[in-house]
């Protein structure tokens, strides 16, 4: 596979998934408190099986250029940029997946700021990872 097509292929999902977080963050999140009680297990069932079909592959091909790119071009910024994935995993799977098996069992304000607040620090992770991935190319 050619460098440069690595490269961007890198910045374009790392874009995608910044753009996602935005909407999910900013959007979606914050729409859960809107949902009456009585339909939130349901909603909730809907919002977490088909945001996975958008996020879980890409990033899964974020992961894995992010290790190739590490591999072939070592650099600080290709590690950065791998370390920048590896934290958004790690928060994704301490704090997020939590908070959403508890909201998966019925609505709960408190549970869904702190779904929110935790989802804040992925905001800022693959903000700065589509800075890396744009610095990767310069």
């Amino acid at each position: 596979m050619s460098f440069v097509l690595l490269f961007y292929s890198n910045l374009i999902v790392s874009s995608i998934l910044l753009g996602l977080i935005l909407v999910i963050h900013f959007v979606h999140y914050k729409s859960f408190n809107f949902i009456d009680i009585e339909k939130f297990v349901e909603f909730h069932k809907f919002h977490t099986k088909n945001i996975s079909f958008l996020v879980i592959p890409l990033m899964i091909i974020e992961v894995v250029i992010s290790i190739i790119i590490c591999y072939f071009y070592f650099s600080i910024l290709s590690l950065i940029n791998l370390s920048l994935v590896a934290l958004i995993w790690i928060i994704t799977f301490l704090l997020q997946v939590p908070s959403h098996n508890k909201l998966s069992t019925g609505k709960s304000i408190a549970e869904i700021e702190k779904l929110v607040n935790g989802n804040v620090f992925r905001v800022y992770l693959w903000f700065f990872k589509a800075i890396v991935s744009t610095l990767i190319i310069l």
